[in-house]
This record gives structure tokens, C-alpha cells and sequence, in this order.
């Protein structure tokens, strides 16, 4: 069993960036591949980023490249979303899963409450 708990987010303008935190807690979370998803009202759960358990291998939603990055530290049981030029269409509620490095959410079984993310234009 694992625990996830998200921080960071918060209200940014266009442009702007946010730096997601995702605490895990569990004998074996640091051995845990891990991603992050997202959610905006009316919306179905969508992909955003993964990263195997060694941080080795980064995925990414395509329309997401170059303005999102991903990390961990194995060290702290943390696991990072950089979120870099963000846009109004950004804004949603970002989760944290464990487990796979899987794009559909229904693969996951370990969540975090969420952060809420909310850029403004």
C-alpha cells in the first residue's frame, strides 16, 4: 500500500509556471513507477507524465512536451511536475498515481487527493 499526497498548486497567471510535489509514503514507494494526470470540470481523468521508479525513462503527453517535465527523488519519496509557459487550458485538478507508467487512468490503483491548478489568462 502506498500513500500519495500532492502540493504545489495554486492560482498562476498565463505564462507563468507551478512546481507540483507528490510525497509518497509506503515500504516500497520509492520502487513505485509514478505519473501524474489531470482532470478539468466536465472532463474525463487525462495523462500528463510518467516516470519509471528509477528515473531513467520519462513519457509525456504529446501535446504537453516541452512545457512539462517530470522527476523524482528516490531519496525524499517525492516525485516532481514542473510546469513551465502555462496556458489557461492548463487548468485543472492535477493527480498523482502509482504504480504503472500507463496513459489510462483505470490501469492505476493508488491516488492522491489532487492539487488544484487554475490559470488565469
Amino acid at each position: 500500500q502506498v500513500q500519495l499526497v500532492e502540493s504545489g498548486g495554486g492560482l498562476v497567471q498565463a505564462g507563468g509556471s507551478l512546481r507540483l510535489s507528490c510525497a509518497a509514503s509506503g515500504r516500497t514507494s520509492s520502487t513505485y513507477a509514478m505519473s501524474w494526470f489531470r482532470q478539468a470540470p466536465g472532463k474525463e481523468r487525462e495523462f500528463v507524465a510518467a516516470i519509471n521508479w528509477s528515473g531513467r525513462n520519462t513519457y509525456y503527453a504529446d501535446s504537453l512536451k516541452g512545457r512539462f517535465t517530470i522527476s523524482r527523488d528516490n531519496a525524499k519519496n517525492t516525485v516532481y511536475l514542473q510546469m513551465n509557459s502555462l496556458k489557461p487550458e492548463d487548468t485543472a485538478v492535477y493527480y498523482c498515481a502509482a504504480g504503472s507508467v500507463a496513459q489510462k487512468a483505470n490501469e492505476y490503483l493508488h491516488w492522491g487527493q489532487g492539487t488544484q491548478v487554475t490559470v488565469s489568462s
